[in-house]
């Protein structure tokens, strides 16, 4: 957010603050959640999380403007503004357990690209196993977090994380190549529009997920694969991002959400990795 000097007035905000408006979502989600904003959290899905422990029930959705410890996958910190990103998790209890969640982050990256798509947003990418690309830069991701035995029934967190306004100076904060959303393009004119679009494609997309798990999903994802056919590496995912896993051509996922990758042992599949282009 800039701030700008106007002369013999003093200092003001460059452009007007577009908080989010708790009413205004709670009408536009017509009930599919108990959704809360606030001000100020450590994160949005320790929030939940904590909750899910103490017995909050399904279909909680939270929404922070400013996140002291946001993370993203393998604990990174995830870095946002206030008034220019979106950050928000969604608590959903799924009945039979964690050993029927696989591909589940997969099944979300589609429901976001589908929602931006609708608001006028084309050429979203998703990068296995939980990132939104745009450009070959990174517009979003996902973080998932159970709670629960592993036959049920499982608390699952769902945090998102969108970069809707971007700046050249934030490129210094970040560790990666970012962007935002195209400034005047889209029919969201508010974020609160954009939030209460992505979290009406989740509701529908979680409930089939449900049923189905991610198999109804696959086609979709495939169709927005942004390294499809590229030359891949796969180190650990485990806080060890130098170990080498594989190395191979991404040939898109399994019906379980595994990444496949053809290498000279033929194709292959995987569970867990951090995912980089080849070079």
């Amino acid at each position: 957010m800039r701030v700008q000097r106007a002369p013999g007035r003093g200092y003001g905000l460059g452009e007007a603050l577009d908080l989010l408006d708790a009413e205004q979502l709670r009408e536009a989600l017509q009930g599919a959640y108990a959704v809360e904003v606030v001000d100020e959290c450590s994160s949005t899905n320790s929030v939940l999380m904590d909750r899910a422990r103490n017995g909050a029930g399904h279909g909680l959705a939270l929404a922070c403007e400013y996140q002291t410890a946001g993370r993203g996958r393998r604990g990174r910190h995830w870095r946002s503004g206030i008034g220019t990103d979106l950050t928000f998790s969604v608590l959903w209890w799924f009945p039979r357990g964690a050993a029927t969640l696989s591909g589940l982050s997969l099944a979300v990256g589609v429901a976001l690209v589908r929602a931006l798509g609708n608001l006028g947003h084309g050429g979203v990418q998703l990068k296995w196993p939980n990132d939104l690309m745009l450009g070959g830069r990174k517009l979003g991701g996902v973080l998932i977090e159970v709670a629960g035995g592993h036959g049920g029934p499982a608390a699952v967190v769902i945090g998102v994380g969108l970069n809707v306004r971007w700046n050249a100076g934030r490129d210094a904060i970040v560790d990666q190549p970012a962007t935002g959303l195209p400034e005047g393009v889209g029919a969201a004119r508010t974020r609160t529009e954009l939030l209460a679009a992505l979290l009406l494609e989740m509701h529908a997309a979680l409930t089939l997920f449900g049923r189905s798990g991610f198999a109804p999903f696959r086609d979709e994802w495939l169709e927005h694969h942004a390294w499809q056919g590229r030359r891949v590496t796969l180190r650990g995912a485990d806080g060890d991002a130098s170990q080498k896993l594989a190395e191979g051509e991404a040939v898109g996922v399994a019906e379980d959400g595994a990444l496949l990758l053809r290498s000279a042992q033929g194709i292959v599949r995987f569970h867990s990795g951090e995912l980089r282009l080849a070079g």
